[in-house]
């Protein structure tokens, strides 16, 4: 039977033979929506958002009941795709983008300042609006307390390596900032994606799109204060590390790429079992890997189904996605590991 949120403690989990037992887990890859978020997605086009039926309804109080019954202590909080700039680059579609990241950022500000041992916050920024995201960039560290900043793979096109964002990039650089990538459609998805929501098979290949870009074009090596968390157990990044780092011989742009990847960090939302952990462990060690959930996008069901697989799974022996101090969770968020849970 599921605890309720009011009766979490930071106890070890419930176990079964086989499992590892639990002490609170950390998840980095947990999302939520507003009712206005929603609102403005629809009146934009965006009421079925890179294909998929619509915005997941989500409330505090059900993401507390399903972390209760994964044994998560705590949870990062962010907007998912597609992020909050929904038009072009004109002067009325950057101020609604403002406004709406505000507003998101706003509300899960007020959710972590009621909850500050339970709720992270990773901040969306207006982008391509480099002038608005710097500006909401300041304010979700200095004003609402942000924990982390979640960028998108592709901003209507542009990629995070685009000089364009290059002040965005030194700016979380100079504050140390950890950046939760997230994918999002690509450009030209009308022609690859095959009706199907982008979800299935183009946003793995934009993370990887995005990662290999970074890498390649110098931009990770150029900003090293930053800490990217990769999600998706990596996307299709292990399996493609090795033919990269041939062909960026070819390219004039030679890198030893799975080099690279081990120096980033990875949540498992998503698929990471029975396959993509065994790949991602050829490029990154344990210490790396941190959990997360995908809730709401991903039901509660199958968080739960995943939780537990993820614990039995013999490959992740070494893995640590607790709130310890020293573990990889909090290396990267501090703030929740001081926080108390008494309920």
């Amino acid at each position: 039977m599921m605890k309720s949120s009011e009766q979490w403690d930071d106890g070890p989990g419930p176990t079964t033979p086989g499992e590892r037992p639990l002490r609170g887990w950390l998840d980095v890859h947990a999302h939520y929506t507003t009712e206005h978020y929603g609102q403005a997605c629809e009146a934009s086009g965006h009421g079925q958002p890179d294909g998929m039926p619509g915005l997941p309804q989500w409330s505090s109080d059900a993401a507390l009941e399903l972390m209760a019954q994964t044994g998560t202590a705590a949870a990062v909080l962010s907007i998912s795709s597609p992020g909050v700039h929904f038009g072009d680059a004109s002067p009325a579609a950057d101020a609604a983008a403002r406004d709406l990241a505000a507003h998101v950022n706003d509300s899960g500000a007020a959710m972590v300042a009621r909850r500050p041992d339970r709720f992270g916050l990773s901040a969306v920024l207006p982008l391509p609006d480099v002038d608005g995201a710097l500006a909401e960039l300041t304010r979700a560290y200095d004003e609402l307390g942000a924990d982390a900043v979640a960028l998108l793979t592709n901003y209507h096109g542009r990629y995070l390596s685009d000089p364009v964002f290059a002040p965005v990039l030194a700016e979380l650089d100079a504050r140390g900032s950890v950046v939760t990538l997230h994918p999002t459609s690509p450009p030209g998805w009308e022609g690859t994606a095959l009706g199907r929501p982008r979800p299935m098979i183009e946003f793995p290949f934009d993370t990887t799109r995005c990662v290999v870009d970074l890498a390649l074009s110098g931009t990770l090596a150029a900003y090293p204060g930053i800490r990217w968390i990769i999600p998706h157990a990596g996307a299709v990044l292990p399996a493609l590390a090795h033919r990269v780092t041939v062909l960026s011989l070819l390219t004039g742009e030679p890198t030893d790429f799975p080099a690279v990847l081990s120096g980033l960090y990875y949540d498992l939302a998503g698929t990471p079992l029975p396959v993509a952990v065994d790949g991602l462990l050829a490029v990154a060690t344990p210490d790396r890997l941190l959990y997360g959930s995908d809730f709401p996008f991903t039901p509660a069901p199958a968080v739960g189904h995943l939780a537990g697989e993820l614990r039995r799974s013999p490959a992740l022996r070494d893995a640590c996605f607790d709130l310890d101090s020293g573990s990889p969770a909090a290396e990267l968020f501090p703030r929740l590991v001081k926080s108390p849970r008494d309920s």
